[in-house]
């Protein structure tokens, strides 16, 4: 097979020891032609609003976006006004990637995610109109809002273009966006990662079904994707480096659980071992005995440089056109390097 080209190519920055090293690795992409940076905001970890404001400030042409933020911490108007300023700040380089979170966290801090896919329909709705500088009332199930709009008076007028993707892992939000892409709310979805390239045809027909539901086609729809990447010349212990996170995701989040194609009695299995969301690394240690390595394989791209380049080329024929690269490792940079050279010019 001949070497895997990749027309664009992101990173995913989360949790670093130090939050200089995210913005270091940040304009280090940008450097070696990265087109974007996902800033990770899926636990309470930092706020990933803030960092991106720093972005803009050390970047000249990188895109960023959360990678996501959720749609119920931040109102619709907050929101907007919020990426209008990062809109601003950047010359026009945000994107936002919004999702509709997870349990148990969002029941820990008292939301109840009743309805997601109609609560995410609305929000976008809504925000998109909010970015456009219209006024909005609008009397949904969950958003409601009366006689608001970006209040530009001393600021630049223009709308705000920000391309919104909706995180989906499930069907049924894959199909929605697929419908808010026809219908010209969002610009597409940001793929899951812990979950193997076939899940990602599974979204494709569900992306397709929604989208010319309104009248569109799936060429329409923008499909970046955070990937997991472990990557050593020795491919055991590259493996041995991501089957911690494998562990924890497959034994806390239902719906990566389910994506990620595995026996339902293992995950429950790995569920009990690991006592509950969080665990402690004594808890991992021992549940992730019951991860084997061609689990582990099978949703990240686990291995050596080359092991890793194809498995995130697996990814991109099977639907993803932004891979987001997410190190699991402290070799970011080698990461960056490794990539940067199967990039199009």
């Amino acid at each position: 097979m001949s070497d895997p080209e990749f027309d664009r190519i992101g990173i995913w920055n989360w949790e670093r020891e130090e939050v200089q090293d995210e913005i270091e690795y940040a304009t280090y992409a940008e450097q070696k032609g990265f087109d974007t940076v996902w800033q990770g905001e899926s636990r309470l970890v930092r706020d990933a609003m803030t960092i991106m404001g720093a972005y803009t400030q050390v970047t000249d042409s990188i895109e960023f976006a959360p990678g996501v933020t959720n749609c119920y911490t931040r109102n619709v108007a907050l929101m907007a006004q919020t990426f209008s300023t990062l809109h601003e700040l950047s010359g026009g380089r945000a994107k936002l990637g919004i999702g509709a979170w997870w349990d148990p966290l969002a029941s820990k801090v008292g939301i109840d995610r009743e309805n997601p896919l109609r609560y995410m329909w609305e929000y976008c709705t809504v925000l998109r109109r909010l970015l456009d500088l219209e006024n909005v009332t609008y009397d949904g199930d969950f958003i409601n809002v009366e006689d608001i709009e970006l209040d530009l008076v001393r600021a630049n007028a223009d709308p705000r273009d920000v391309p919104i993707y909706i995180g989906a892992t499930g069907m049924t939000m894959n199909k929605m966006s697929g419908e808010l892409v026809g219908k010209g709310i969002i610009e597409g979805v940001y793929m899951n990662y812990l979950i193997p390239p076939s899940h990602n045809e599974k979204a494709m027909e569900k992306l397709t079904e929604g989208v010319e539901k309104q009248g569109g086609d799936i060429d329409d729809v923008d499909r970046p994707q955070l990937i997991a990447v472990s990557m050593d010349e020795d491919r055991d212990v590259a493996i041995d480096n991501a089957r911690g996170l494998v562990t924890q995701y497959i034994g806390q989040q239902p719906h990566i659980t389910k994506a990620s194609g595995i026996d339902p009695e293992v995950g429950e299995q790995i569920g009990e071992e690991l006592g509950g969301w969080p665990a402690d690394a004594d808890d991992i240690e021992r549940a992730s005995r019951l991860v084997p390595d061609e689990i582990v394989t099978n949703i990240v791209a686990a291995g050596t440089p080359e092991d890793c380049v194809q498995k995130v080329a697996d990814y991109c024929e099977a639907g993803c056109t932004e891979p987001s690269l997410y190190s699991l490792g402290p070799n970011v940079k080698e990461v960056i390097d490794v990539f940067a050279e199967f990039t199009t010019d």
